[in-house]
This record gives structure tokens, C-alpha cells and sequence, in this order.
């Protein structure tokens, strides 16, 4: 989705009505530079209309989510991670330690679907990747 996206279009096309809630998630997952919780969006949300509450996020993520519409990642912390699906593929890393998502752009993965095929006749239809780990700044501390 781009800057310009017209959110009542894309919820139309997937059969659901344009609330001004479900336009506000997708603009700020659209600006967000990494995964968000439903938490962190319900606190953005909240600094800018305060009728909102976390259950409606919620049940607003797993709409997008049940259409298509946003990615749900698993942490380890147990909290999930949603982002827009711009139906890229790609991967991420997540640090244990702050929770930051680093978003891989090459995928790694070509090499072993190919000796997949090779060796045991296994056709990968898709796959996700997820690496954790501690970033830069969590090792120094």
C-alpha cells in the first residue's frame, strides 16, 4: 500500500465497511517502520481519538488478518506483531532483548528450496523465517 492508499477502496473490495477506526490501524501500520503490537497501536491510537479500546483493535487485526490484509507474527514475548501485507516476501530478525523487528530483504532460503527438490522431491509452496537473536545495542549492555 502506498502514502496515498485509498483504505475504503481496499476494505470495500474485501467485503468489509470503512470505519474510521479500521482506516486509522491501516495509516499507522502503513507508517510504521516495523511490526506493531495491538497495544502499541491502541496507545498511538488513543493519543489521537479517544474512543477507541483495545478490544476493537483487536478484533479489527484479526479481520485484516482473516482477509489478508495484515501479517500476524509470534514473538517470543508472547505478544503478536502485525504489520500491512504488501505481498513481499521477506523475512525478520527479533532481538530478545528490546523486541526490535529488522526486516530481511534477500531471502536466504533459494538455496536450501533447490536442494529440497533435488534431494527428496519436495516442492516448497512458500515459507517464513524468523530469527531471533539480540541486536547491536542489546549486545553492548
Amino acid at each position: 500500500m502506498e502514502e496515498n492508499t485509498n483504505y475504503t477502496e481496499i476494505l470495500k473490495r474485501e467485503g468489509m465497511k470503512s470505519t474510521r477506526h479500521r482506516n486509522a490501524i491501516l495509516l499507522l501500520l502503513e507508517q510504521s517502520e516495523q511490526p506493531m503490537t495491538a497495544e502499541e497501536l491502541y496507545i498511538s491510537l488513543r493519543k489521537k481519538t479517544a474512543s477507541i479500546n483495545l478490544s476493537t483493535v483487536y478484533r479489527t487485526l484479526d479481520a485484516f488478518v482473516s482477509k489478508n490484509l495484515v501479517i500476524k507474527s509470534a514473538m517470543d514475548d508472547g505478544k503478536a506483531r502485525y504489520e500491512l501485507n504488501h505481498h513481499e516476501h521477506k523475512h525478520h530478525l527479533y532481538c530478545v532483548g528490546c523486541h526490535k523487528v529488522i526486516s530481511i530483504e534477500d531471502c536466504p532460503m533459494g538455496e536450501l528450496q533447490d536442494i529440497l527438490k533435488k534431494k527428496i522431491d519436495f516442492d516448497v509452496t512458500g515459507h517464513k523465517l524468523e530469527i531471533y537473536g539480540y541486536c547491536h545495542n542489546c549486545k553492548m549492555v
